[in-house]
């Protein structure tokens, strides 16, 4: 019996990979404006240090009529929670920072950190400005 030299191809094969790849940036060009874009806001004054939130979180923006806003776009509180869920199967330790307007009505701002809380986010604060006083 003659045996036969079975030969290995031994190469990585680089589609899968360049596949994975080009959904990642995908999904991270569309999801990083929302994160860092918000609305003008008159924030409320806190003293001489101020949470300034953080570059890598989702910015939701409460206005003075109590409308929400997640980035620039105005949605109901129920949409700005299930964008923000969304976004969380991408990154689980996701942090938000809630942006309520200094005339804003205190019900609507902690209506949005109670749901987001609700929605199991553990990481949620809000943002304010240094008191110059």
């Amino acid at each position: 019996m003659q045996r036969r030299a079975r030969r290995f191809d031994a190469g990585i094969s680089l589609t899968p990979m360049i596949d994975v790849m080009t959904t990642l940036l995908a999904v991270f060009m569309v999801t990083t404006p929302m994160m860092t874009a918000g609305i003008d806001l008159e924030l409320p004054r806190a003293g001489h240090s101020a949470m300034t939130g953080n570059d890598h979180a989702i910015q939701i923006s409460v206005d003075s009529a109590g409308r929400y806003y997640l980035a620039r776009d105005a949605m109901p509180l129920d949409e700005v929670v299930k964008r923000a869920t969304a976004m969380r199967t991408e990154n689980p330790n996701l942090a938000i920072t809630i942006s309520g307007d200094a005339r804003a009505d205190y019900g609507a701002v902690m209506r949005a950190m109670g749901r987001l809380k609700d929605a199991g986010f553990q990481k949620v604060g809000l943002k304010t400005q240094i008191d110059n006083k």
